[in-house]
């Protein structure tokens, strides 16, 4: 006779509720232990040293990558490997930051009297306030919880994810006290979306040099054409003698005056360019670009610097292929 099959979904379910029900009942750890641990983490001028041991090391390896990417730098350490030889990571002017949910690991113990000699500030997060860590800790933030989401209360779960969130809530508590920003985020994430839009600026992106379409007030259309065609930007700018902007002349500008039956050998640019472009300086934000090309519904704009000539042209294309959009 086959075994029952079990019900996935409420075992699912049930995995869920319970370490919901952790996670609320965390609440009552964000007190003024937790904000003592703040304030040694605040004061520290060296780096938050995050270790842990199995399971607990995972979250310990996450948390450090969370405090690093918020404004305060960190970076882990397997106790193990500190035991032999990677203690020396380990400074004066750091803290320690240590993941036991036992309170009793072995390879965290052992490391304690060489983090007391260093004078390094010890936050422990456990689940057993009377564990040695914790005792040996200046301060224990109790992680702990009543039962395991794992049916056979082995596999740590319920007592990982609180001790992922109350890392978490360090984490952001210390990024607020830091006045952390979200352009200090993007320095942190350069190769992300956000880094991309925060710090990419049109100086990184436009075209400048020979690439920049250019002709003269009394170039005729025909001529001007040429130009769009030769620099493929489907745009050109039009300048007086001291180089200055005065306008541009686009492919859709040429479509309206085919229709109009212009005469494109004889008449000057200037008579058909629109003396208003949009233009961009070439420190803003790519992305302030971007937004202007959507709001206008325009493919390129004209890059002038602080004397009003244009040094850049700034395409669609380019902001594309930057990962902009």
């Amino acid at each position: 006779m086959s075994a029952p099959t079990p019900d996935l979904i409420a075992s699912g379910l049930r995995t869920v509720r319970m370490e919901g029900e952790a996670i609320s009942a965390l609440a009552q750890s964000i007190n003024a232990d937790f904000q003592r641990a703040c304030e040694l983490l605040l004061t520290c001028s060296g780096r938050i040293v995050v270790i842990g041991m199995g399971k607990s090391g995972h979250i310990a390896n996450k948390i450090a990558a969370t405090l690093a990417s918020t404004g305060s730098p960190a970076f882990f350490v397997h106790p193990g490997e500190a035991s032999h030889g990677d203690m020396g990571m380990i400074t004066r002017s750091d803290a320690v930051l240590a993941l036991s949910n036992s309170g009793s690991t072995q390879e965290i113990l052992t490391l304690i009297p060489l983090l007391k000699r260093l004078h390094v500030p010890l936050v422990s997060l456990t689940g057993n306030p009377d564990s040695p860590l914790a005792r040996a800790a200046d301060v224990n933030l109790h992680t702990g919880v009543t039962t395991e989401a794992c049916p056979l209360g082995l596999a740590p779960t319920s007592s990982t994810t609180t001790a992922l969130v109350m890392g978490d809530a360090l984490a952001i508590a210390l990024l607020e006290a830091r006045g952390f920003t979200a352009e200090d985020f993007a320095f942190s994430h350069p190769g992300g979306a956000l880094g991309r839009k925060l710090l990419l600026k049109v100086s990184d992106v436009m075209r400048g040099g020979d690439a920049i379409p250019c002709v003269n007030a009394g170039t005729s259309v025909r001529e001007a054409l040429v130009e769009i065609s030769r620099k493929g930007l489907g745009i050109t700018t039009i300048v007086d003698g001291d180089k200055r902007l005065l306008g541009v002349f686009t492919d859709g500008d040429l479509r309206r005056a085919i229709d109009q039956g212009i005469d494109l050998h004889n008449t000057p640019i200037s008579e058909l360019m629109n003396r208003h472009p949009k233009q961009v300086a070439a420190e803003a934000l790519a992305a302030v670009a971007l937004n202007e090309m959507e709001d206008n519904k325009i493919t390129t704009l004209v890059v002038t610097d602080q004397h009003q000539q244009p040094c850049g042209i700034v395409h669609l294309h380019d902001l594309l292929q930057a990962g902009l959009a």
